[in-house]
């Protein structure tokens, strides 16, 4: 069985390309130019390479040839307007754009990397364009299945990563907030099982899983347990969301400023679900922040 596979550079893409191989499925990858470096390891296994950009339908023409289901990953925590990387053309144009060209060539199988909190009137355009890309998905008459995940942690994350940098730096971490909203991380390797093992379930068609790991927990305890496995003490410093949002819109269009504003509003929102659904639908194990964090860190 051969799988379109967009988004196989990042970080989640990465680990569901091995998956797959491991699982022998034949992979094609949809990737830019001067990106092969990062599926290298990959290429004396049998992963093909097409060149192209979801965002620009034309370049999809023929390269889903032959594929059996399409995997879509591509998506932005950021926009650089100036660029022309936008919500709305990653994450709604592109997957349209992905439907169109499955539907043309004839492919049934269609799953899709959406988020947890992704809904019509969300907070954030995040939000409303992903929820807009799931609409075209469930509409499109094609067998799909939509992933919507909570945070995601694992080797390499840039979210766990960037807290632990600061504590082995200035051993002191900024909280937005008071720190008491609460979020559900998930382990990488979860969210990938669930893509591969969705693959060929026909009871996974036409459904939406919503995946956080086994804990809900306040952002000052995720902090706390990040500084236990590296034993060293996180001394929070608290900072109004108001500053903090004041701060972000101000330095929005600087791409190494670590927060912007529509991350500050999802963050304050309580971001879990009922994780038990996926775990025992696609029945696997669910790993723990503090064993998972501790693997790597």
């Amino acid at each position: 069985m051969k799988i379109f596979l967009t988004g196989s550079t990042g970080f989640v893409g990465g680990r569901i390309l091995q998956d797959l191989m491991n699982n022998r499925y034949q992979v094609r990858c949809l990737i830019r130019q001067g990106s092969e470096h990062k599926i290298e390891p990959y290429k004396d296994k049998g992963v093909e390479i097409v060149y192209g950009d979801i965002t620009n339908i034309n370049s999809l023409q023929g390269n889903l040839g032959e594929c059996d289901a399409v995997i879509n990953l591509v998506g932005i925590i950021r926009e650089f307007p100036r660029k022309g990387i936008t919500f709305e053309r990653l994450h709604y144009e592109g997957t349209a754009n992905l439907i169109k060209t499955a539907q043309s060539q004839g492919i049934k199988r269609f799953i899709q990397m959406s988020a947890l909190g992704a809904r019509p009137h969300g907070k954030t355009q995040y939000q409303q364009t992903k929820f807009r890309a799931e609409e075209f998905v469930r509409n499109s008459g094609l067998d799909y299945t939509i992933f919507r995940p909570s945070i995601i942690f694992g080797p390499g994350d840039e979210f766990v990563n960037y807290f632990a940098g600061m504590l082995k730096t200035i051993q002191f971490v900024p909280v937005v907030g008071n720190g008491k909203y609460k979020i559900q991380p998930v382990a990488r390797e979860n969210v990938s099982m669930g893509f591969v093992k969705s693959i060929e379930q026909k009871n996974a068609v036409g459904k939406t899983f919503e995946v956080g790991g086994p804990e809900k927990f306040e952002f000052n305890r995720m902090i706390d347990i990040i500084g236990e496995v590296m034993c060293l003490p996180p001394y929070k410093i608290h900072i109004p969301a108001s500053l903090m949002s004041f701060m972000a819109e101000l330095f929005d269009w600087i791409p190494s400023f670590p927060i912007t504003t529509d991350q500050i509003t999802m963050l304050l929102e309580d971001t879990v679900c009922n994780e038990k659904v996926f775990f025992e639908h696609f029945d696997i194990k669910p790993i723990g922040f503090k064993e998972g964090i501790s693997r790597y860190l």
